[in-house]
């Protein structure tokens, strides 16, 4: 009984907390902003200088980032933590000075007690800063023999300033690995890929063993156990090599406490496209599917009978039935009520609106202040005409957009006799299919930031969905995130439910069983289900992963949830029935209502896809996961090919279809084995997912949307 009272008691304030600023929500923001009085007056008022948030964010930590002397001058004065380091990126005040150069930044933080100092000594020694080298050896303690001996090797191709100025501290040249080692480590030589596309080269030198990271920085490895190492002057991290018939077939890095698996990398395409499957030519198509939202029906993304071409070529115009050229920006995909296609997007008055595709860390946003036009199309499916075209709302942007991102992000939502379009903060639109606009709702501030930093505005993202003569839209935000319905008659509030919630760009899915119909949602803290007519939850399920995408998809008597950010990358595989919170059976390794669960390899961008006996993950390099739906056992892991993967797979008559960014559509045997049947490429950046509908697999790429399937 205390253990559900005290589960009250923490959801309660928590959602008080998202619904009022808080005393460290007005500490941070004057940090933000760079004002004295204001983290004075904060502070004042009872606001704790070393509050964290759920990834171990503190004011200081933001300060740093902000490069601001005089803040952190001040919130040092009031006792604040000079070495706190947050749970994802393991930054600390001191390194993230350190790596921006700011060198009276490093002398401040030294003098106050910052810890991490010969961590920053290594850092900038492989970065060959001079005057950070220079500063951190006169400021702080001197560093151990082991951190000096380490830093000068990093530096080796850095200036002989850096490497003479370790000299004089006391730096050594390390010894030579005797050959009875390097003959033993030889084995281990290689490239390694992790499942973001990151790379681990490790060799085998004069020292010994030598591993080194995408960044460039090198590091010395010393053995600690069979074949496990620890870099020299790191405690953090270790690397592990993990062999299969005496060759390496894992390396897992693991540093506090993230964990990476990094597998063989080979430069040469993994697999060779082996052609169309004779089952997948002639046959006649199963009565045209809908396609009502995203993913459609229930975000399955199956569209079995339907069959879509294996093969196609733009150039050739082979298997494409047509291709409509689309005005502005958009990343909505396309739905489809029987010869009825839909899509949105946003007009800029810049003519050549950019999007920075590929694989990065860059948290940027785009703030276009041109006027922009949001649309709705509809096209005929069998086609390609537009039907009509209407504007829902004419202006500058109210919110900024991802660099990666667009200002038409949601899709659209249809039940065959109205169209929903979802536009965040310029409002929720419905149309008849004659293009009729029969009701608009304003939904306010709609500000889906980034979680420390509000400055960068990334858009909204979540798409709407149709349910029992609902609406139904998960917003969580910056501030004030909360689940609602909406009349699908007249847009009129049916309920609304808060959430405890920082911004998440995943939509909600209908999980439908035997029992019940729920409404089930993913999100950075939980996963959650809901009763779909009063918006009550129902359950809840701690997750912790800092930006949740993927949408939630129904399994063989489960519902999958997966998330694909640091700290943990988890895939839930959950029962219907769930009460409560359901946080305890995953620390128990099980429960009444966990039917599986991991803690790594869920996805980050792209939603995964139940499809047979089988559950396919895709992450952003194109690494795809087969698992055993019923247990999540691994059954394969094999590399698609492509950069970078953002649409998520569908599938349709024993294939699946992944789209890469760069619009190449790879086909792949649906089953226990991988096989590349084909790859096909469009010769437009694709970040939308397809819909697949009556022969033919329709694409939204940056300027057109496709329907490629046999005339």
């Amino acid at each position: 009984m205390m253990r559900y009272y005290l589960y009250f008691v923490v959801v309660f304030t928590l959602t008080l907390d998202a619904r009022a600023e808080t005393p460290r929500d007005a500490l941070w923001a004057a940090v933000r902003n760079g004002d004295l009085k204001a983290i004075e007056a904060a502070l004042d008022k009872g606001a704790d200088v070393n509050a964290a948030n759920e990834i171990g964010i503190t004011a200081m930590w933001i300060a740093a980032g902000k490069g601001k002397l005089d803040v952190i001058e001040t919130l040092l004065k009031r006792g604040a933590d000079p070495s706190a380091r947050d749970l994802i990126w393991y930054q600390t005040p001191l390194s993230s000075a350190a790596g921006s150069g700011k060198i009276e930044m490093v002398k401040l933080l030294i003098k106050a007690g910052a810890n991490d100092y010969e961590a920053a000594l290594m850092g900038a020694a492989g970065r060959g800063s001079l005057e950070m080298v220079r500063t951190i050896l006169e400021t702080a303690k001197p560093p151990s023999q082991e951190v000096l001996d380490a830093s000068l090797f990093v530096a080796q191709r850095a200036s002989a300033e850096v490497q003479e100025l370790l000299k004089k501290a006391g730096a050594t040249a390390l010894p030579a690995a005797s050959e009875e080692d390097k003959a033993k480590w030889k084995p281990l030589i290689g490239t390694y890929e992790n499942d973001n596309g990151g790379k681990l080269v490790v060799d085998v030198r004069e020292p010994g063993l030598i591993a080194r990271g995408g960044a460039g920085g090198s590091m010395i490895l010393r053995p600690t156990g069979p074949d496990v190492f620890q870099p020299l002057g790191s405690t953090a991290t270790s690397i592990a090599f993990e062999r299969k018939d005496g060759k390496v077939s894992r390396v897992v890095l693991k540093r506090f406490t993230a964990e990476s698996s990094y597998f063989v990398a080979d430069s040469k395409p993994v697999h060779k496209p082996l052609g169309v499957p004779r089952d997948a030519e002639g046959g006649a198509v199963a009565a045209p599917l809908n396609w009502p939202s995203f993913r459609g029906q229930d975000a399955s993304g199956v569209a079995d009978g339907q069959r879509p071409p294996v093969t196609f070529d733009v150039e050739k115009g082979e298997n494409v039935r047509w291709k409509t050229p689309i005005p502005g920006l958009g990343h909505s995909c396309p739905v489809i009520w029987e010869d009825r296609v839909f899509l949105t997007s946003a007009i800029s008055e810049d003519p050549d609106p950019q999007i920075k595709t590929g694989n990065y860390g860059d948290v940027g946003s785009v703030d276009d202040v041109t006027k922009h036009s949001w649309r709705t199309y509809c096209l005929d499916r069998v086609t390609g005409k537009i039907l009509w075209e209407h504007t829902a709302f004419e202006g500058v942007p109210k919110s900024k957009r991802h660099l990666k991102g667009s200002q038409a992000n949601c899709t659209p939502a249809t039940d065959g006799k109205r169209v929903v379009t979802c536009f965040g903060p310029e409002g929720l639109y419905c149309y008849d299919f004659a293009g009729k606009l029969l009701w608009k709702r304003d939904l306010g501030s709609i500000d889906s930031s980034f979680t420390i930093d509000r400055e960068y505005e990334w858009g909204f993202a979540a798409s709407p969905i149709i349910h029992d003569g609902m609406v139904i839209l998960q917003c969580d935000l910056s501030k004030d995130s909360f689940i609602a319905a909406y009349s699908l008659e007249d847009g009129s509030s049916v309920w609304s439910t808060p959430r405890d919630e920082i911004p998440t760009w995943s939509s909600p899915t209908i999980w439908r069983t035997a029992g019940r119909v729920e409404i089930v949602t993913n999100g950075s803290q939980f996963a959650r289900g809901y009763d779909p007519a009063t918006g009550r939850e129902l359950w809840r399920l701690a997750k912790k992963s800092e930006a949740s995408i993927p949408t939630p998809i129904a399994g063989p008597g489960v519902v999958i949830v997966t998330s694909g950010n640091r700290p943990i990358q988890p895939i839930f595989a959950i029962r219907p029935g769930a009460t409560g919170d359901l946080s305890f059976d995953v620390k128990d390794k099980g429960g009444a209502h966990i039917a599986w669960s991991r803690m790594r390899g869920g996805p980050y961008m792209t939603t995964p896809i139940v499809y047979g006996e089988h559950f396919y993950t895709c992450t952003n390099a194109g690494i795809v996961t087969c698992y055993k739906a019923a247990n999540g056992d691994e059954v394969y892991k094999e590399r698609l090919g492509g950069i970078t993967y953002t649409a998520s797979p569908v599938a349709a008559d024993g294939r699946l279809y992944f789209i890469s960014e760069e619009g190449q559509v790879r086909v792949v045997k649906a089953g226990p084995k991988f096989e590349l049947l084909a790859m096909n490429d469009l010769g437009d950046i694709c970040l939308a997912s397809p819909a697949i509908s009556n022969g033919s697999l329709f694409v939204r790429s940056q300027h057109y949307l496709w329907s490629l399937g046999k005339k």
